[in-house]
């Protein structure tokens, strides 16, 4: 489909579609702290720094936020003794003892004074230790290391390719230089809307881009030298790329999340748009940074509004999986029992928060659903599957993506599943794998398919229009398609064993390691090369790079995305049907 010609620099969004949702933009002053020469970040559930046209969905824009190092815990008090970092062991200064002297008051043993040391370091945060009785290990850490390959728009440092890189923007999958296997050894990946976590094989986590709301569990402030502009302007006068401009080492390199206790071992991460959360093999669950909602921050809890260190949190334990959303959190138990916080404003929670004590959807709250095996996040919306092979649902659905059709309402701005509802349409499969992106989700079955619904008009579902069920899809009043509320086949794909959504595009993995990207790409996330085009139908992600790769994880961030596996077995065994695992075009 033809595009009008984009511009390198800021880029300019078409307006948005009226939407409840796509209303969760806002404008804040840009910091220097971060570092950067002033620029301009993109929402994560938005994605694109570059939209799509009008009649395509719009990515919300977001302004840099000012840098939150010194946020206090509580919004309402920020003073010392409420403050993370205040050291409650410190001396009493010489001058305290001799104001306190003057008045009148019985003998006491002289106190001898510390000396001060000016190259003395501050005490360091290190998060409490989780302490309950009977504690039992419900989960283990994977111990097979990856490489990890990222592409896609990495100006925001979202590719966590060092500030020295020149490739601003990645258009294939390159191999991230940081994350050596024989040294560093990644076992789990995990992509928000604008930065990356990953846990190694030892239980550390490293994470890269965007830290506006200390996503990134950790400090990169840093102050962006000056640059001499005039002289800036003639080097590349020839020039209307941005790549050269700086970017925050901090934010650019994958650094240690600060703060987490040594006793604990983490076994799994996730991420959202602002947030990270961590279990550990005992099913506790550390969290830091914060959610936002329509009018900006919401916050971390009702007495935080950000969490600048890892926070314990409480009332979850057993904790096994967890998927997130752009603002909402789901956590199953090993148990069964599912637990949701954060925004809930698109009933994502399972459960009505009123808007004006809509604090109280920070709390992880259990619902009424018992015996879930798997949970699964779309942005605004969310999923569960039972032991009985039954697909709930429940949040936004104006265009289908609960795959619920509400007796006509469905494609009315803001309508939405407010409790968790069966998927009667889902019935007739076995779910292993659900999840979703803005407006889309997409299942995989025990047998290899991989089906999709929803928004469709960025090509999000990979099912060319002449193979949609008429009976099933939603037109607009120009008689164009625009979603589909039945789960439909892909076709013409292998057997799928994973599936990743963004907030337009996607990216499956096969039975045999290889990886297919469909949908929005014009800031290269479907890693297809230099064209920046949309892909209509999953297609072979196929470059030097990837090619001897048995890749097993798929991310798919805003408009980056992520993927990570193992050197690959001969060539000749990487076969189906006595063809080579070539598909959809690819070469």
């Amino acid at each position: 489909m033809a595009r009008p010609a984009r511009s390198k620099a800021a880029p300019k969004a078409s307006p948005p579609p009226s939407t409840a949702v796509t209303s969760n933009a806002e404008s804040k002053p840009k910091s220097k702290s971060n570092g950067v020469v002033p620029r301009k970040r993109t929402a994560a559930a938005a994605a694109a720094a570059s939209a799509p046209p009008a009649k395509k969905p719009v990515p919300k824009s977001r302004s840099k936020k000012a840098a939150t190092t010194n946020v206090p815990l509580s919004p309402k008090d920020d003073t010392p003794e409420n403050d993370m970092e205040v050291d409650a062991d410190a001396e009493p200064s010489a001058a305290s003892d001799r104001d306190s002297d003057t008045a009148e008051r019985p003998a006491k043993k002289a106190k001898v004074a510390r000396p001060l040391l000016d190259d003395a370091e501050p005490k360091k945060y290190v998060a409490p230790i989780p302490k309950a009785r009977n504690i039992k290990v419900v989960r283990e850490r994977s111990t097979t290391k990856m490489d990890v390959f990222v592409f896609g728009k990495g100006d925001m440092c979202e590719l966590g390719l060092g500030p020295e890189s020149k490739a601003r923007t990645v258009t294939r999958p390159r191999l991230n230089p940081f994350l050596p296997t024989d040294t560093v050894g990644v076992v789990q990946v995990a992509v928000g809307g604008m930065h990356t976590a990953v846990l190694t094989h030892d239980g550390k986590i490293l994470t890269w881009g965007v830290n506006d709301q200390n996503a990134l569990g950790r400090n990169t402030s840093w102050e962006a030298p000056e640059v001499d502009i005039d002289k800036a302007d003639a080097d590349n006068s020839d020039s209307d790329d941005d790549d050269d401009a700086q970017i925050n080492p901090l934010e650019s390199t994958p650094g240690p999340v600060e703060g987490l206790p040594d006793e604990v071992n983490i076994v799994s991460i996730a991420c959202s748009d602002s947030l990270t959360l961590a279990i550990t093999d005992t099913g506790f669950v550390y969290a830091w940074g914060t959610f936002r909602c329509s009018d900006g921050i919401l916050g971390f809890s009702e007495d935080q509004r950000i969490a600048i260190h890892p926070f314990l949190l409480p009332n979850l334990k057993n904790i096994v999986e967890i998927s997130a959303g752009v603002d909402h959190i789901l956590a199953l138990s090993n148990t069964g029992t599912v637990f949701a916080w954060g925004n809930g404003q698109q009933y994502q929670l399972g459960r009505r928060v009123i808007e004006r004590t809509r604090m109280n959807g920070l709390v992880p709250r259990e619902f009424g659903l018992k015996k879930i095996v798997a949970v699964g996040a779309g942005s605004y919306h969310s999923f569960a599957v039972d032991a009985n092979g039954r697909v709930w649902a429940w949040g936004l659905n104006q265009y289908g993506q609960c795959g619920i059709d509400l007796e006509g309402k469905t494609g009315e701005d803001g309508v939405a599943v407010p409790k968790p509802t069966i998927v009667k349409s889902l019935a007739k499969y076995k779910i292993v794998q659900i999840t979703g992106g803005e407006h889309h989700s997409a299942a995989v079955t025990d047998d290899g398919k991989l089906l999709t619904w929803g928004r469709l008009d960025a090509n999000q579902l990979g099912i060319k229009l002449e193979d949609l069920k008429s009976e099933f899809t939603v037109y607009d009043e120009h008689g164009k398609p625009r979603f589909i509320t039945e789960p439909t086949i892909v076709p013409n794909l292998p057997s799928i064993s994973k599936v990743a959504c963004g907030t337009h595009h996607n990216i499956a993995i096969d039975a045999y390691g290889k990886a297919y990207s469909w949908g929005f790409g014009e800031n290269f996330q479907v890693g297809q090369g230099p064209a920046g085009e949309d892909i209509l139908v999953p297609t072979l992600i196929d470059n030097t790079a990837t090619r001897n790769e048995r890749l097993t994880f798929a991310g798919c961030g805003g408009q980056f995305s992520v993927v990570a596996g193992q050197p690959a077995v001969p060539k000749e065994s990487l076969t189906l049907n006595g063809k080579d695992n070539q598909a959809n075009g690819a070469k």
